[in-house]
């Protein structure tokens, strides 16, 4: 059995991290799109898909939506973007940032 992470970027501009096993990711964003489940995403809608990762276990599905879900936009963004340099220097610290150049935005 899979599980999946994944993140929807809501109409009002706001991120919304999920986790879902045994279901199929298309079910679950269907769901999202019309409101089954009163949630988050209910008064968000339409939602669009923008990133999915799948999992052997749910349980790190589970770990990597946590994860997720305590970063920044602008790092949330960059693993959209599929920007790994600059996801890796967000985790950075603040203050060992300071002094770093700052990554282009790979293409």
């Amino acid at each position: 059995m899979t599980a999946f992470v994944y993140m929807l970027r809501c109409a009002d501009g706001s991120y919304y991290v999920g986790s879902a096993r045994g279901e199929s990711l298309d079910k679950r964003l269907a769901e999202h799109q019309a409101g089954t489940r009163i949630g988050y995403t209910y008064h968000r809608r339409p939602v669009t898909l923008v990133y999915a990762e799948w999992f052997d276990r749910i349980a790190d599905a589970v770990a990597a939506e946590r994860r997720i879900k305590g970063w920044c936009r602008a790092k949330k963004e960059a693993l959209v973007a599929g920007d790994w340099d600059r996801v890796q220097f967000l985790a950075k610290r603040p203050s060992t940032r300071a002094g770093l150049s700052r990554p282009t935005t790979s293409s």
